[in-house]
């Protein structure tokens, strides 16, 4: 069955070619201006995913921060920094791994200029445990007399090889020689040493302080004879 036009139908209009180009034409042109900006939109959106990944981190990203280089005090008159000291407090290291009390070191100057350094402590049987070793002093430009020294405990016909001396870095000294904060660049390595065999609480607190501000892990120190 073939249905009837409704009554009153609208009649159909005539075919425009001219309009109906028209509007495909404007239907075209928006499509191909869309879609280029989608691409740019889109390109752009993986470029700066790119930059992103080849950015290297910082601290907005959650990199950390670099700490900044230690100092050291300057000037130090050798000769006032001589004598013995008592180690109150140190970060755990394999050299003093038997060390179980008491610790000292004591500093002779030398007439060659370098330090004579006699370290010695009580271990858990109660004998006492000693090295002997060398400290020199290492240049520092635009600082005369600047803290910086090496140590060494290997025999000395083994002194040309770098390898054999370590880091002793003095980074706080009190104005009258009697409380020293001794650490390493690298942080791993700290001591607390006082004239007094026990330094007042406060006073070693103070220096525990100063050394966590220079990004030292105080909280793995072993207080020494306490």
């Amino acid at each position: 069955m073939t249905p009837r036009p409704r009554t009153g139908a609208t009649s159909v209009q005539p075919f425009d070619d001219r309009r109906t180009g028209n509007a495909i034409g404007a239907m075209a042109t928006a499509f191909v201006v869309g879609g280029v900006a989608a691409w740019f939109t889109m390109g752009a959106a993986r470029s700066a995913a790119r930059s992103r990944l080849a950015r290297p981190a910082g601290p907005a990203d959650g990199a950390p921060l670099m700490r900044a280089p230690l100092q050291v005090v300057a000037p130090v008159d050798l000769e006032r920094y001589a004598g013995l000291w008592h180690e109150q407090a140190r970060l755990p290291n394999r050299f003093q791994k038997q060390c179980a009390g008491p610790v000292t070191a004591e500093y002779t100057l030398q007439s060659d200029g370098t330090v004579q350094v006699r370290n010695r402590c009580v271990r858990e049987d109660g004998n006492f445990d000693e090295a002997v070793g060398t400290a020199r002093v290492v240049p520092v430009a635009g600082q005369p007399g600047a803290g910086r020294l090496e140590v060494r405990f290997a025999p000395a016909w083994l002194g040309w090889l770098p390898m054999v001396w370590g880091d002793y870095w003095i980074l706080k000294l009190d104005r009258d020689y009697q409380v020293s904060l001794v650490g390493t660049p690298d942080r791993e390595y700290l001591w607390v040493l006082s004239r007094a065999p026990r330094l007042e609480d406060a006073v070693l607190q103070a220096e525990l302080d100063y050394a966590r501000s220079l990004g030292f892990d105080t909280g793995k120190v072993i207080l020494t004879g306490r």
